[in-house]
């Protein structure tokens, strides 16, 4: 009887022997396993929802930006290769002109020069309505060069004649001419 319950021992402690060696050689490592690609999978799930919302945007985002390229325009067309001081200075006189604006004065100062972009401050001074003044604004907008307005200043006259006194300081943009080799050589 001995021998017997020897031997069930033996059997009880191999059987034992043998499950805790299942679990730890083979279901704890396959239990990790599962663990892993699960976090991989929600992991790539979430990838996968961000870039369908994402996705979702893309429509609205070429939409901003068709709006935006349609307001920039093409920038670098309304930056002149040349100085072109006097076509401006020109230009600013027949809006004025057309705007049927009096006292007129365009006055340059010295311009500023950079290797990317040179500018000559420009301060133009008129009187008129407050219409033909605007009228002006636009017109200057809607030239082929690119005008940055830094200061308006408008002034009504004591009298209340209708008609107002305008200061602008604005600045005028062309390309340097040592940028305008370099853009040669990269054709």
């Amino acid at each position: 009887m001995l021998f017997r319950e020897r031997q069930q021992v033996v059997i009880l402690c191999l059987a034992g022997a043998m499950v805790g060696g299942f679990v730890l050689f083979r279901y704890l490592p396959l239990r990790k396993r599962i663990k892993a690609v699960e976090q991989t999978r929600v992991a790539q799930t979430l990838v996968i929802d961000k870039a369908s919302a994402e996705s979702k945007q893309l429509p609205a985002l070429k939409e901003q930006l068709l709006k935006l390229q349609g307001a920039v325009g093409d920038y670098e067309s309304n930056v002149p290769n040349r100085r072109e001081l006097g076509v401006f200075l020109h230009s600013v006189a027949d809006l004025m002109n057309e705007h049927n604006l009096k006292e007129q004065m365009i006055q340059p100062s010295e311009e500023i020069k950079t290797d990317v972009l040179n500018c000559i401050p420009v301060n133009i001074q008129c009187k008129g309505r407050l219409e033909q003044i605007f009228g002006f604004y636009k017109g200057v907008q809607e030239l082929d060069r690119l005008v940055r307005i830094e200061q308006v200043k408008l002034e009504n006259k004591s009298d209340f004649s209708g008609e107002v006194y305008s200061q602008t300081k604005a600045i005028i943009y062309y390309r340097p001419e040592a940028r305008q080799d370099r853009g040669a050589k990269k054709i």
